[in-house]
């Protein structure tokens, strides 16, 4: 297996100085960011997409530094009703995957969109208990301009050799297994898989290591990433909207179009926490072990979002036990 970072809390540092963090902590791989919600810091996305030659040049980058590269990531809403949003997305999604293909790549993962619920509409509801016919009106609404673009994008990617490895995600027409296996029954996609990200299976109430097995070959790709359910959920439960809007004035991450990132809840419900916060490397152990029974070739990335540390000092902590998992699971 692949045990890596996705290098997005290094962005602030040089690709040759990010491979230098990585090799470090005792990990073998990185997965780049080339779109979407974030810039392409650590790839020349627009040289090599006009001469798919550079390509090699570039790879001579990773020579000699015990990392190679297992993967791009172009998370976004592709599907998003405003242009400036979307449509970039979507522009974004379809370079990567000619990007991959160049750099030699099979897998390139993104998020599966979500576009109105109704035509002229612009705004993206995400329907999360569907009681009434109605809400069941705006999924498949929201199914019908999901299915055609998903056709499109699954023959680039066969064309170019690449998986598309979909992060099962909230706000998404694919969030959880079943959503995911409906879009391959409707699309008939024989390129598109998921990106086993753990920490929103665990807030959910999903098991990852079940959907590992009963997934499958689906699974293509995997993000270690952690989640810690603290005392307020008994008491609002998961689905907390308690956000708070960032003024203009304020630091904020732009998602695209004219939406940015809202401050995260101060008691929250659930927070993504360093890998071993909320799960113990014994449990890591049975999700490397799931993901190398289908793969003995899958690429398992950190993904840091635990802004109680700093990006260097999360994915440290963070690289520890997934190497403690790996010893214990035997894969390494």
């Amino acid at each position: 297996m692949h045990l890596g970072l996705y290098t997005a809390p290094l962005h602030d540092r040089s690709l040759p100085e990010a491979l230098e963090v990585v090799a470090g902590l005792g990990l073998n791989a990185v997965e780049l960011n080339t779109g979407g919600f974030l810039p392409p810091v650590h790839v020349p996305v627009d040289e090599i997409d006009a001469e798919p030659a550079t390509a090699q040049r570039y790879l001579e980058t990773f020579k000699g530094t015990g990392v190679s590269l297992q993967g791009l990531n172009c998370n976004g809403n592709p599907l998003h009703p405003d242009p400036n949003f979307g449509a970039v997305h979507a522009e974004d999604l379809r370079r990567s995957i000619r990007v991959a293909g160049a750099l030699g790549q099979t897998r390139v993962v993104t998020m599966s969109g979500l576009p109105a619920g109704e035509d002229g509409g612009r705004i993206a509801p995400w329907v999360v208990n569907a009681w009434s016919s109605g809400h069941l009106d705006v999924i498949e609404r929201q199914w019908e301009v999901a299915v055609p673009f998903w056709q499109e994008i699954d023959q680039l990617a066969g064309e170019h050799g690449v998986k598309v490895a979909l992060e099962l995600h909230p706000q998404n027409v694919v969030f959880n297994p079943p959503s995911f296996l409906e879009l391959i029954e409707r699309t008939g996609a024989t390129n598109i898989g998921v990106e086993l990200d753990a920490s929103h299976l665990f807030w959910q109430q999903m098991d990852p290591v079940q959907v590992v097995r009963r997934l499958g070959a689906h699974v293509v790709h995997a993000a270690a990433k952690d989640v810690r359910i603290n005392p307020e959920a008994a008491w609002c439960g998961v689905l907390d909207n308690s956000f708070r809007r960032l003024s203009p004035e304020e630091n904020r991450v732009n998602l695209g179009g004219d939406e940015y990132v809202n401050e995260w809840p101060k008691d929250s419900a659930w927070d993504f926490v360093a890998l071993g916060r909320g799960h113990d490397a014994t449990y890591w152990a049975e999700f490397i072990t799931a993901l190398h029974e289908v793969d003995p070739d899958m690429a398992l990335h950190i993904e840091h979002e635990d802004t109680s540390l700093g990006p260097v000092e999360g994915v440290s902590e963070a690289a520890g036990v997934l190497l403690e998992a790996a010893r214990i699971a035997g894969v390494r």
